[in-house]
């Protein structure tokens, strides 16, 4: 059954848990939607794990397009979520509507998220109100990176605790229909879960939320330059892979592969006719 953002809320409703991994190819895409996955999300995490960024902030709106729509060719029943990358959204409630389009026109996304809280509600009631749903995401936000000073838990003292609630009511109300929280505090992350209509996404941020995220890399251990605490390796493909790169490169070196098998014949009078 295809997801969408109905289905979003009435999961929310009746206690299901959602699920949600990244993709930022067709042949991938496919595999995760074939598994079942409720969404899939092209993160601008792709300026990590598929561009070799240290950040997220070099992203452009044609990276995204590009990723996104080749993943949407991929996938008939999860909900495609495409993230607004850094200063398309930022800049001006136009330049958000604007660019939000174009990630569901040529980028073929059902929906697209943005990072922030109460100070991007303007661009996210714009956003919906132009037809387009959005996915909010508070808590650790990766392109304010420099602002946070680093890869940093957000919500610890009673202070940031209380904005982040805030910040998940004010991007409910402005119209998001889901929100990622990121890097939250398990405890409080299940009481801005327990407040909201909406359901909550998290990624580093306990069970007690409606649903989960993954970088798909991660959770295969096929990207080795860091490792969150909230990452859990599924399975060992990044070592499967090296494993299986290496025996093809003993097996060309050594001249086993091709084998016959592996071959295209023609017939031998052929060959003598060249002669």
């Amino acid at each position: 059954m295809k997801n969408t953002v109905t289905t979003f809320l009435k999961a929310k409703q009746n206690g299901e848990k959602l699920t949600m991994l990244t993709a930022y190819d067709y042949s991938t895409a496919k595999l995760i939607d074939e598994s079942g996955v409720n969404s899939i999300l092209v993160g601008d995490s792709l300026g990590n794990v598929m561009l070799g960024y240290e950040d997220t902030i070099s992203v452009t709106m044609e990276d995204m397009i590009h990723h996104g729509a080749a993943v949407a060719r991929g996938v008939k029943n999860a909900l495609v979520v495409i993230d607004m990358p850094f200063m398309s959204y930022q800049s001006s409630i136009y330049d958000a509507v604007v660019n939000a389009g174009r990630l569901m026109k040529e980028g073929r996304a059902n929906a697209v998220k943005l990072e922030g809280g109460a100070e991007v509600c303007p661009q996210i009631e714009a956003i919906t109100k132009a037809g387009i749903p959005v996915v909010a995401h508070i808590g650790f936000t990766p392109q304010s990176v420099n602002a946070f000073g680093g890869n940093r838990v957000q919500g610890k003292s009673a202070e940031s605790a209380q904005k982040l609630i805030e910040d998940a009511k004010a991007v409910q109300n402005a119209g998001a229909f889901a929100v990622v929280l990121e890097c939250v505090p398990s405890k409080l992350a299940s009481v801005i879960t327990q407040k909201l209509d909406i359901p909550t996404i998290g990624i580093g941020a306990g069970n007690g939320c409606d649903g989960q995220v993954l970088v798909y890399q991660d959770m295969l251990g096929m990207f080795s330059d860091f490792r969150p605490k909230f990452v859990k390796h599924f399975a060992n493909v990044g070592e499967m892979m090296r494993t299986a790169f290496r025996a093809y490169c003993d097996e060309v070196q050594a001249g086993t592969f091709p084998a016959k098998e592996h071959e295209y014949t023609i017939d031998d009078d052929v060959i003598e006719k060249l002669y």
